[in-house]
């Protein structure tokens, strides 16, 4: 209903100095068209895509392209989705934003805004395989019911390490966690050799928090802070 999955798009107040931060740990940027007035750029590991934009945005926003954009807005309203914004016309790039049941911004764009990497879907960066991005709530009933009547098909509650329900697409997992050492939204990146990973990370001075769960041994797992704020969840891979 949403349309095929693009970026999680995230505002980076110094472009710069995101894209060292990411390409550091082994991102690569993608190639980007035109279609917004200010700086924006991509970086990418083959599967997950992060939209850098140099504007005030809300942030992080899940965003998927929809060609058929008007008429998948009348379908997505037909559910009773309502948009908080809608920019339509024939001489606009048309686009529109809704909110989860968290908040989480949603855009929905009627292009494409960057040519993908041509780079191997496999490939692993520092932090490891990205599985999902991880949304703080307490009520995931609320949270499953909404994804669902978008398209995501929801798993079953795990409770370890910590709770949390696996919502999966095609291109995009979410992640709804269940605890109140989540804040804000994380990007979960997962591997069966984390511990290595994160001997690494530290021996290349990144700084690793702690703002994570008691189950997780600060060990194998930590939270890097990206220079924009965006939480990057390093953990081991699940059973």
């Amino acid at each position: 209903m949403l349309g095929r999955f693009l970026e999680i798009s995230l505002y980076t107040p110094d472009i710069q100095e995101s894209l060292r931060f990411y390409e550091t740990l082994g991102f690569q940027q993608a190639q980007v068209g035109e279609t917004w007035p200010y700086p924006y750029a991509v970086v990418t590991d083959g599967r997950l895509y992060l939209g850098l934009h140099g504007n005030p945005i809300r942030t992080p926003a899940l965003t998927f392209v929809h060609p058929d954009l008007r008429a998948g807005l009348a379908g997505l309203e037909s559910l009773g989705l309502q948009a908080d914004s809608e920019f339509l016309g024939d001489d606009v790039f048309n686009r529109a934003s809704f909110s989860d049941p968290q908040g989480t911004c949603i855009n929905v764009l009627e292009a494409r805004t960057f040519s993908p990497a041509l780079i191997e879907r496999q490939s692993t960066t520092t932090c490891g395989y990205f599985s999902e991005i991880g949304i703080p709530t307490r009520e995931p009933q609320l949270a499953r019911i909404f994804w669902e009547r978008v398209g995501f098909v929801a798993m079953e509650e795990e409770l370890l390490p910590f709770p949390r329900t696996t919502i999966t697409s095609d291109l995009l997992n979410l992640g709804l966690y269940r605890s109140r050492a989540f804040r804000q939204p994380v990007l979960t990146f997962e591997d069966d050799n984390m511990a290595e990973r994160i001997a690494v990370l530290r021996e290349r001075d990144f700084k690793l928090s702690d703002e994570m769960p008691d189950s997780l041994d600060e060990r194998d797992s930590g939270i890097v802070i990206a220079p924009e704020g965006t939480r990057l969840l390093l953990m081991p891979a699940r059973d």
